[in-house]
């Protein structure tokens, strides 16, 4: 009995420390995702910096420096960049 409270205790702090923390996070990001916009400045998983140029469903246009236009996958933009 004390092994089945144990074992219910300790999966209970595995998913108040991992698992749900993981979910909060993976909402935000799709948030973010369904609320990009063109002229929005955004920076990629990769580290690219730029300008929403144009977007559909799955791919944005990034604008880059001179004028450059470069295709990404919408889901490799990690944050939207908030110049205040």
């Amino acid at each position: 009995m004390e092994a089945i409270i144990m074992l219910v205790l300790m999966f209970a702090i595995f998913y108040f420390l991992l698992i749900r923390p993981q979910q909060k996070r993976q909402k935000q990001v799709r948030e973010m995702h369904s609320n990009l916009q063109k002229g929005d400045r955004i920076v990629t998983i990769g580290g690219l910096h730029g300008t929403i140029d144009a977007l559909d469903e799955n791919k944005i246009v990034l604008l880059v420096e001179n004028n450059q236009k470069l295709t990404f996958d919408r889901n490799s933009v990690r944050d939207v960049v908030n110049e205040d």
